[in-house]
C-alpha cells in the first residue's frame, strides 16, 4: 500500500495517541505525543491523546480507538504489556510486537542474543537485587576494569546509566542504583565515537553521530536538553565502516524480532 492509499484508508479510523505512562520518562513521551499528533494532523487523520495511568485496560478500552499509535516511554509501552493488552483488544497498534518489545526493553537478555548471534557487544557482569553486591562489584573490576558503566536492566533514555572511576564509588552508586532500580549490571567502557542507526521497514538510515557537548556518554540529559549534543549527519565515518555499521544495526533489529522501526546505539572504536 503507497502512501497515498493509506492515508485515504487512515481516514476514516480512529488514531489512539498512547502516551504517558508513570515510567521516568513520562515527560518525554508527553512530547513525542505532542509531535505524533502535529504529524498527523497536518495530513488530516483523526486522533484521540490518551495519557494513560495504571487503569490503562479501561482509558483505552473505553476510547474505542482502531489503531494505537505508541508513543510511550520504557514501561509499559516499550516491554511488551500495551502490546499484550492491544492484542487481546484486536487493535493493531505501531512498531514490534510483544516479544521484541519484551527483549528489546530487557538489555541483558538482548546482549545475549547479541553474543549468540556474533553481534559485538561489550563484556558485562549481572547483578539482581539478591546477590551479594561487593563480591559481584569485585568480579566486575576484575573482569572489566575501571571505569565500568552501571545500567539498569529495564530501564531506557539512559535513565540510572552511570561511568564509575574507582570501586569505592562504585560500591556506593550500586547500592543506591540496586535499591531504585532493582537487578542492574556492569559493562565494560568503550572509548570511542557515539552512534546510532535507525531502522524504517527493515532498511538501515544514514548514520547519526553524537557528540554530547558536557557528558561523557550520551545521558539523559545530553538526550532531551536542547544545545547539549552535536548531531552530525551523516557520521564521519568511510564508506567501509558505514556499511557494517548499518548492517550490524539490522541483524541486531531482526535477532530480537523487532518489526516496523528500531534504533541502534553503537560506540565506534
Amino acid at each position: 500500500m503507497n502512501n497515498k492509499k493509506l492515508i485515504q484508508y487512515l481516514k476514516n479510523k480512529k488514531i489512539g495517541i498512547i502516551c504517558g505512562g508513570w515510567s521516568k520518562e513520562r515527560e518525554i513521551s508527553l512530547l513525542t505525543a505532542k509531535n505524533v499528533a502535529k504529524a498527523l494532523a497536518r495530513i488530516g487523520l483523526k486522533y484521540e491523546l490518551i495519557d494513560i495511568g495504571r487503569n490503562f485496560h479501561k482509558q483505552i478500552t473505553e476510547a474505542k480507538i482502531d489503531i494505537a499509535f505508541i508513543a510511550l516511554h520504557g514501561k509499559p509501552g516499550e516491554d511488551g504489556t500495551i502490546q499484550g493488552f492491544l492484542e487481546l483488544l484486536g487493535i493493531p497498534y505501531t512498531g514490534s510486537g510483544v516479544l521484541a518489545s519484551a527483549l528489546g526493553m530487557d538489555k541483558i537478555l538482548t546482549k545475549i542474543l547479541f553474543q549468540y548471534g556474533k553481534i559485538p557487544t561489550p563484556k558485562f557482569v549481572t547483578l539482581n537485587r539478591n546477590e551479594d553486591l561487593v563480591e559481584k562489584v569485585t568480579l566486575a573490576e576484575k573482569k572489566l576494569g575501571f571505569p565500568i558503566v552501571v545500567k539498569p536492566r529495564y530501564e531506557g533514555s539512559s535513565v540510572g546509566v552511570e561511568i564509575i572511576d574507582n570501586k569505592k564509588k562504585l560500591i556506593q552508586r550500586t547500592k543506591i542504583l540496586r535499591r531504585e532500580f532493582g537487578d542492574i549490571f556492569f559493562e565494560e567502557y568503550i572509548e570511542g565515537m557515539i552512534a546510532t542507526c535507525g531502522i524504517l521497514d527493515d532498511k538501515p538510515l544514514p548514520i547519526l553521530e553524537l557528540v554530547p557537548k558536557k557528558e561523557r556518554f550520551y545521558s539523559y540529559k545530553a538526550k532531551y536538553t536542547k544545545g547539549e549534543t552535536e548531531f552530525i549527519v551523516p557520521a564521519r565515518l568511510d564508506k567501509k565502516t558505514s556499511l557494517k555499521i548499518q548492517e550490524l544495526s539490522l541483524k541486531a533489529h531482526k535477532i530480537i524480532g523487532a518489526k516496523g522501526y528500531s534504533r541502534i546505539d553503537l560506540v565506534v572504536k
